[in-house]
């Protein structure tokens, strides 16, 4: 559920996109469910490790927020971004963002991320997202529920951030962990899901 709290409109931060089609356009987004965008440093390595993947993938940002990670795909080639975050404002806010890029290949849904990932989706992604708020335990109850409901088809990729001060949550058998690299109070980290041992 949303904070009981309202964005004043004149308040909020600014989100530029770094990469892609949309390199250095300029987002607002209000001041809403404590956001915090990955920063351009952090995307710009993480959409290095991804560059041969992107072209026409399937996205799914959870905890969208701003919608820095998916809009970050979609301007680089990614097929669709679906965004979730539980924040009416920031839920609109992206709506807005997507008609002023004229974009129609982001579907943003306003619900609680464990609610949304509860049952298996009608077809898995190639990517998923996930930059949650701290200290709050969510990449060890979600990391189950990913895989257990098959969100990110085999040979796809998931990206998770989590505080530095804390090991990184085990993951999943099938997932082998491919990259990671920490900045600051922030552990970024790239799994890759192996494939399935039926052919």
């Amino acid at each position: 559920m949303a904070r009981n709290q309202k964005s004043r409109p004149t308040s909020g931060g600014e989100l530029r996109i770094i990469g892609g089609d949309w390199r250095s356009r300029k987002l607002r987004f209000p001041e809403a469910g404590g956001v915090r965008p990955t920063p351009a440093r952090t995307r710009e390595t993480l959409f290095n490790w991804l560059s041969f993947h992107l072209a026409g993938s399937r996205c799914l940002d959870l905890f969208s927020g701003s919608g820095a990670l998916g809009l970050e795909a979609l301007s680089r080639g990614a097929g669709t971004t679906v965004f979730v975050d539980h924040t009416p404002e920031l839920a609109q806010a992206l709506r807005s963002n997507l008609r002023l890029l004229k974009s129609e290949k982001g579907e943003v849904t306003c619900q609680n991320v464990d609610t949304y990932l509860a049952q298996p989706p009608p077809e898995p992604f190639d990517i998923l997202f996930m930059d949650p708020p701290f200290r709050q335990g969510w990449l060890e109850k979600l990391f189950p529920m990913i895989a257990d409901n098959d969100w990110v088809k085999p040979g796809g990729w998931i990206y998770a951030e989590h505080e530095s001060e804390m090991p990184t949550p085990t993951a999943p058998a099938n997932w082998t962990l491919h990259r990671q690299k920490t900045a600051g109070q922030v552990t970024y980290c790239l799994f890759r899901v192996e494939g399935s041992e039926t052919t």
